[in-house]
């Protein structure tokens, strides 16, 4: 959750617009970027990207920001033209931790009263696949955020960790959760315990991202990744993202099950006779969406 790798500053003022004239696929899309402080929100066909935008705090996670990501995420989420939902941050920080100086004064009943960051726990909810692209630093909360991603894009520059440990608390975005299940019991009570960092290549090897990928083609790299999965059904899509979610939160059988009727229904879909008589023809597929 908490990093020592940043303190807090002065948030930057919301982004400027971008020119779309000299490409027609590009555009800022709702929610209006002007409607947030900390966060950028643009979109290049069907990719939209949500910028984490503190970069004088190595984009830490304060109260603003984590209500400016989880706005602007939900409402991308209910826009048809949006197929895949990208979160990132700098090239230098993805985000160095929770802010240290927003949270150092609190008592335990303000803490528990206001549930401080408990916001995040509504991405789950979201149902459009979301990519998390990370650069330079995911410490603490920013590593904890990075694993809320369907996939894990990283940088060979990131460096991964829960250095909470060495503030005499502990992770409480998920971090003792998810971490565990990603890479084991072993290994996530070595970062926990130690608060070591973990670099890109460790972080693939152990499974905590899906690629890693060159710093100078990252958003390229990124971005194609993206425009792949944008590019399917967006009705499957959500069909496979909760068919492998629900392998955390269930038994074999039970999912096994669910999977298998999940399976079945795609077959009362638009996209499902679009994709097979595509298949069949030898054509590209027209997909559908929503239908």
């Amino acid at each position: 959750m908490a990093s020592n790798a940043s303190n807090n500053a002065e948030d930057p003022s919301t982004m400027s617009e971008k020119n779309n004239e000299n490409k027609a696929s590009e555009s800022t899309v709702q929610p209006d970027s002007a409607e947030y402080e900390t966060v950028l929100v643009s979109q290049d066909d069907r990719v939209a990207t949500v910028t984490l935008n503190r970069p004088r705090a190595l984009n830490a996670l304060n109260a603003a920001l984590v209500r400016d990501l989880v706005d602007a995420v939900e409402s991308l989420d209910t826009d048809p033209s949006v197929g895949v939902i990208v979160i990132t941050g700098s090239e230098k920080a993805f985000a160095a931790g929770a802010d240290i100086k927003e949270m150092k004064d609190r008592t335990f009943p303000e803490i528990r009263e206001r549930r401080m960051f408990g916001e995040l726990d509504r991405l789950r909810e979201v149902d459009t696949p979301i990519i998390t692209a990370v650069s330079g630093y995911a410490l603490g909360g920013g590593c904890e955020l990075a694993m809320t991603g369907d996939i894990v894009l990283a940088s060979e520059t990131t460096s991964f960790g829960q250095p909470e440990i060495t503030l005499g608390i502990i992770p409480g975005l998920g971090g003792t959760q998810r971490l565990t299940r990603a890479i084991g019991k072993a290994k996530a009570m070595d970062l926990v315990l130690t608060g070591r960092p973990m670099r890109a290549d460790e972080a693939e090897r152990c499974g905590l991202v899906s690629r890693v990928f060159p710093a100078d083609s990252f958003t390229e790299d990124v971005y194609e990744v993206a425009k792949t999965v944008a590019g399917f059904s967006a009705t499957a899509l959500r069909a496979a993202t909760n068919a492998v979610d629900r392998a955390f939160e269930t038994t074999l059988s039970e999912g096994l099950r669910a999977e298998r009727e999940s399976f079945y229904s795609l077959f009362a879909t638009a996209d499902q006779k679009e994709g097979m008589s595509a298949f069949a023809e030898k054509r590209p597929a027209k997909w559908q969406h929503n239908q």
